[in-house]
């Protein structure tokens, strides 16, 4: 996403294109029927507790790892191979996002650094820090062509300078951004994927829309699958407003998605205290 332009709040702007105000106040309503659930009164934690896994399965799903809810609930080991390694960083990276709410507003670079710590902690010396010129980037499911390492630390920069700077831009539209542009521009070696869809989390959580993250965006982006998830992150590369709305209505439904996930889980907790 390009920082330049006529207005000082480039995110705001992105609120009025077409058709985004209307996913805005969907995913608003969607969010207020999970808080308003009465189940959330006593037993929040529990929903909190259940989104966090179900949303880890969702993003590991997203990067090759579609493992049934059940397998990921019941596994403690996720050292055997390449999906366990997948879901066992997603995992982490979902408990993860709630501990760097302070920190996000004030250096998201920082945040995004270490969520890439906690995701690829089993790799090497690249972990961590945005990746250099000549190193090889392992996103075998996002095709579109890399940047270079000098753009990766312009724009993650420019991106940086939107969040601290503070924008008065609905949270699902700035959630959209900051997934967008880490999926477009791949910043790391590895697990670009799913430090994106945490960076998301954290914004959508740090934003008040989900202060205790029980819509578990990841879910939504999962349930509408991998093929519409890529053809609408060709929309946001691509730029055009056309391209930028159809990724943040896309991104709007996936959170729509989680609520109702949510609610089920609170529907079934409900049942189970009757």
């Amino acid at each position: 996403m390009s920082t330049t332009g006529a207005t000082a709040d480039p995110l705001a702007a992105l609120g009025s294109l077409p058709g985004v105000a209307e996913s805005v106040e969907s995913v608003r309503k969607a969010v207020d029927r999970v808080y308003g659930h009465r189940v959330m009164r006593r037993r929040s934690t529990a929903v909190t507790s259940e989104a966090a896994l179900r949303g880890a399965r969702g993003s590991a799903a997203l990067s090759g790892a579609d493992w049934a809810l059940e397998e990921v609930r019941r596994r403690s080991d996720f050292s055997a191979d390449d999906q366990s390694l997948a879901v066992g960083a997603a995992l982490r990276l979902t408990a993860e996002a709630g501990q760097l709410l302070s920190i996000w507003r004030q250096s998201p670079l920082r945040v995004l650094a270490r969520l890439h710590l906690v995701a690829a902690a089993d790799q090497g010396d690249e972990v961590g820090r945005p990746r250099q010129a000549g190193e090889p980037v392992d996103e075998p499911l996002v095709e579109l062509e890399l940047p270079t390492a000098d753009e990766v630390a312009g724009r993650l920069d420019g991106l940086a300078q939107l969040i601290v700077a503070g924008s008065s831009a609905p949270a699902l539209v700035t959630a959209a951004v900051v997934h967008g542009e880490l999926l477009a521009l791949r910043p790391f070696v590895s697990r670009n994927g799913l430090v994106a869809r945490a960076a998301e989390r954290v914004v959508l959580i740090g934003s008040g829309l989900d202060p205790k993250s029980v819509c578990p965006a990841e879910v939504g982006h999962a349930e509408l699958g991998r093929a519409a998830y890529l053809a609408a992150l060709d929309g946001y590369v691509s730029g055009t407003p056309e391209g930028m709305a159809a990724w943040i209505i896309h991104c709007g439904r996936a959170i729509e998605l989680g609520a109702r996930e949510s609610t089920a889980v609170c529907e079934a907790l409900q049942r189970g205290a009757a």
